[in-house]
Order: structure tokens, then sequence, then C-alpha cells
């Protein structure tokens, strides 16, 4: 099932670090995409720079039940890259489920399931049925963030 995200940018700053960044529609390498693009940096205790999406407009849990997990096409600049999933079970920021990626210099579709994410600062086990929030993110180390999405599905 393909989506149709309404990405936003969210960076450290919001927790007072210094890390910068944007997201943009473009074309990349002849496709449609998305492109974040930043620099990670530590200071101030930051580290992050992000582009996510609610998958319903209000913000509420969509079912996701029915899939293995998420499908991304890719392009990006060789580096690592956190996929975060949210769900209705969690209510702190930092809380989330997560695995992490690699987005080689060419157009690639990956196929990332639901059972590879890890739980991250919750006790709580990943329920698809819970699914809310999307993100991609450049984090934890400095480093010149430069992702592309073209598409994003649940298979």
């Amino acid at each position: 099932m393909n989506l149709t995200p309404d990405w936003e940018y969210v960076a450290d700053r919001v927790m007072g670090g210094v890390s910068s960044g944007q997201i943009s529609a473009e074309v990349v390498e002849g496709q449609d995409a998305t492109r974040l693009t930043g620099d990670v940096s530590l200071d101030n205790n930051g580290g992050f720079v992000q582009m996510a999406f609610d998958l319903q407009p209000d913000g509420s849990a969509f079912d996701a039940s029915a899939f293995e997990g998420v499908e991304i096409s890719v392009f990006g600049n060789g580096e690592a890259y956190d996929l975060r999933l949210r769900t209705d079970q969690l209510t702190r920021p930092w809380q989330s489920f997560r695995t992490d990626f690699n987005a080689p210099p060419e157009w690639t579709t990956l196929r990332i399931p639901f059972d590879t994410f890890q739980s991250h600062k919750t006790d709580a086990t990943f329920d698809p049925a819970r699914l809310r929030r999307i993100g991609i993110l450049a984090i934890g180390r400095e480093f010149s963030a430069d992702v592309s999405v073209a598409r994003i599905a649940l298979y």
C-alpha cells in the first residue's frame, strides 16, 4: 500500500541542539523525491535531523496489522540512517521502535520487516495495529545528511 506522506522537518533544536537541515521536494536522479539534507552536530546534547509524517491526518493510529513492514525507495550519500516508527502506545518523544538502513548513492528499494524494529526507551512491544508515525533520521554522530525518498509504502 503506497503512502502519501506529508513530510515535516524536525531537528534537535527543539531540545536545545544545534543541528541544522531542511527537507525539500526535488527531482533526484530522475525521481520525484523528498530530500533531507543537513549537518548533524552533537553540541548541546543534540544529534539529529529528521523528516517524519503521521499516517492519519489527525495523528491517530493506523491499523497496519495486515502488512509485514515498510518499503522505501531511497537514494543517499552512502551513510546509515534510522527508520523509526511510533505508535499510540508511546507517550514520550524519545520513545520509538527503530532500525537502521544504508542509503546508497543509487536508487534502491528496501523492504524492512516490522520484526526488525527494536524498542527504544520503552517497555512496549511494537503493535502494528497502533502505528501512528514514520520518520527517517540522521542521528547520533556528526556528519552531513543527504537522503532522498521517492516512495514509501507498507507491504
